[in-house]
């Protein structure tokens, strides 16, 4: 796969592929990769559909085959619908990594190999205009972005002599600087030069750097701490210290060449690096948690309260909001036990902690444990019952609880279908939830609905599912929206699979996580109607610092090495997974 180490004058070796998106290991949970790796992800999603003919719901067959499953049927039932992978509306104006050298932003005699990670001095190409002092350098096709907040790249000397004095240099520079002087002899241009060791930025003199040169074989590293703003360079793994300082701007990675024949191979993330980089990552994130952690929050919320105290209200007033009500009494009486046993004079007494018994809020979870176990109709039928305006007032959260009951539909009929279902009370054992997520208060629901009761027959519920897609198709035809067509699409596709529940490019649309989203849409609905926020005070924190490390990240700051993500929930342990 790898071009060999060394090569002759005039030999032009064979590189490796270069088509494929990849990740840093330096760069691996960082908020930054997270967003590009997801902007990626629909980018690809996007390609795929321009190529793939949107589905369409046929009308209802009575055909119907329950011995055998020709190619186009589902559980026995026959039908002619394209399968199409699912959209999404998001567009991320992440900056993109730095992937391959930039053929048409070079200068001279230099000839890029077909992946665009080699590249050549030639001096076939070179010009009569071309002197033989110019040197011949070139730019990465994008530049190092700050948002992750070090960038890093590697480039090896692939010359064969090891005894000849080199004239490849690496550094980095903005766009505007010329390409036809060595990086750092240009304004806004930084670069290390293997023939003398020196270090140079913007001008022709340059200073001494650790002493030392490098030539064939060598690897020279170059990195940019956009927190700090030092630039550093490696040799064979080896830091060599800080370089430059106050670097900013939108920078390129650069290499200059001379001399005929030399060679070298750029790493910009793809392969593992010499370097240890992951470990300067490591302490940065060491450092910043650590000034984090001291960090004092008792003036955040009057009256002033001390951490523990400050994170228990936060997590009493979101059980609240959210409607556990059972729960949220359960942890005010410990909390109140937990003052008691710490109070040290026993005349002075501890207050309790009210919570009101909020009949919005049973019936609020009632639909919120109607929609985690999957039943849309009863969350439907509760929801109409008890806040009679609020779907129609809300038409978005409307259409996708219609949509989820079609999933839901989807997916049972694929569990039957696959012999996988196991019943409890009329769920699968799947959809069981944590005791917290249907604190259900003491009451029992008072309506049934039949329509998702178990059915043995796989074709029967195929009917069902593929009549009821027919209804919603209907329901909804004279809307426009592209969000709602393609959601239409989306799920409608759902059905050109044996079994969906396998399949890995749909298997998100059917996963039980997609009911949270729909239940807290809804239950934020029904508060707004209530004239009470539609998010708790714990909810709003958590937007806010995501908001806060966004803003932190822009210009690579501290916030490129921490997320929420990674540092908080990704912490949290897991006894059963949800």
């Amino acid at each position: 796969m790898f071009m060999p180490r060394t090569a002759t004058e005039g030999e032009w070796p064979q590189g490796l592929e270069n088509t494929s998106f990849f990740t840093p290991s330096y760069l691996k949970g960082s908020s930054y990769m997270t967003k590009l790796e997801e902007a990626h992800r629909v980018k690809q999603t996007q390609k795929e559909n321009q190529q793939q003919p949107r589905g369409v719901l046929p009308p209802a067959s009575s055909d119907v085959v329950l011995d055998g499953k020709p190619p186009a049927s589902h559980l026995g039932m026959t039908y002619d619908l394209i399968e199409r992978s699912p959209t999404s509306e998001h567009t991320s104006t992440i900056p993109p990594l730095p992937t391959r050298w930039n053929k048409d932003d070079k200068f001279g005699a230099l000839e890029v190999s077909a992946n665009g990670l080699e590249v050549k001095c030639n001096p076939a190409l070179r010009t009569t205009r071309e002197q033989d002092h110019e040197i011949s350098g070139i730019r990465a096709d994008h530049p190092m972005p700050p948002q992750a907040g070090i960038y890093y790249f590697e480039v090896t000397l692939l010359t064969k002599r090891r005894d000849e004095t080199t004239t490849v240099c690496v550094g980095f520079a903005a766009k505007n600087a010329s390409l036809a002087r060595p990086p750092g002899w240009e304004q806004e241009s930084w670069g290390y030069h293997g023939d003398d060791g020196d270090i140079y930025s913007g001008g022709n003199v340059g200073r001494k750097y650790k002493d030392t040169t490098f030539s064939a074989g060598d690897i020279i590293g170059c990195g940019v701490n956009f927190r700090t703003g030092q630039a550093f360079f490696t040799k064979n793994g080896a830091n060599l210290g800080a370089a430059f300082r106050d670097i900013k701007g939108k920078l390129y990675p650069v290499v200059g060449i001379k001399k005929a024949g030399e060679i070298i191979r750029v790493n910009f993330g793809q392969t593992p690096f010499v370097f240890k980089i992951d470990q300067v990552i490591e302490k940065e994130q060491a450092m910043i948690k650590q000034t984090i952690s001291k960090a004092r929050i008792e003036n955040l919320a009057p009256p002033p309260m001390s951490e523990t105290e400050f994170i228990q209200q936060l997590v009493l007033q979101f059980l609240q909001h959210d409607g556990y009500v059972e729960t949220a009494r359960e942890f005010a009486n410990e909390l109140h036990e937990e003052q008691q046993a710490l109070n040290v004079n026993p005349s002075v007494p501890v207050m309790g902690i009210n919570i009101k018994d909020d009949d919005d809020a049973h019936q609020r979870q009632r639909i919120r444990r109607a929609i985690l176990e999957g039943d849309i109709d009863r969350a439907l039928a509760l929801t109409n019952n008890h806040y009679t305006r609020v779907l129609k007032n809300n038409q978005d959260v409307y259409f996708k609880l219609k949509c989820r009951k079609f999933i839901e539909m989807v997916r049972k009929a694929a569990e039957y279908g696959s012999g996988n279902s196991k019943k409890a009370n009329g769920h699968s054992y799947d959809d069981m939830l944590h005791e917290m997520d249907v604190d259900e208060n003491g009451l029992s629901d008072t309506m049934e609905d039949d329509s998702m009761e178990a059915q043995t027959e796989p074709g029967a519920l195929l009917k069902e599912t593929i009549a009821y897609g027919q209804a919603l198709q209907a329901e909804f035809k004279n809307d426009t929206r592209r969000e709602v067509v393609e959601a239409l699409h989306d799920i409608f596709a759902l059905l050109a699979y044996p079994n969906p529940l396998h399949v890995k490019e749909i298997a998100p649309l059917l996963d039980r996580k997609g009911r949270v989203t729909v239940a807290e849409e809804l239950n934020s609905a029904i508060l707004s109607s209530l004239g009470k926020s539609s998010r708790s005070a714990l909810e709003n924190l958590y937007g806010q610092t995501n908001v806060l490390l966004d803003y932190l990240q822009e210009d690579g700051n501290a916030g490129s090495f921490i997320s929420i993500q990674s540092e908080v929930i990704d912490g949290i342990p897991r006894s059963q997974p949800f």
